[in-house]
């Protein structure tokens, strides 16, 4: 398959459902081989969180279809990999 090996979300979501049931959900998805959730912001009703999704095939429209039910919207598509491998980014000089 040459579809959608990853994917990294910058979400707004509420403090409840957790994290943890947020990444449970997302990692029972067909496709889906691993699910890593960072938070990285906190407020008094919400929870910005990155989602880094690896797996075959992965499914957005799924994906997002399961983090909106958990009260979440994704501001932005921040990484996408797709093909036959992955691939990591490579450093150049403009990165200094």
């Amino acid at each position: 398959m040459n579809g959608i090996k990853r994917l990294v979300l910058d979400v707004l979501k509420p403090h409840e459902p957790s994290i943890i049931e947020l990444a449970t959900e997302l990692g029972r998805l067909n496709g889906v081989h691993g699910v890593n959730i960072s938070l990285y912001e906190v407020d008094q009703q919400t929870e910005n969180v990155k989602i880094t999704i690896e797996g075959s095939d992965l499914d957005f429209e799924k994906i997002k279809e399961i983090t909106e039910e958990h009260g979440g919207v994704i501001h932005s598509i921040d990484e996408v990999v797709a093909g036959k491998k992955l691939v990591e980014e490579v450093r150049t000089l403009q990165d200094r």
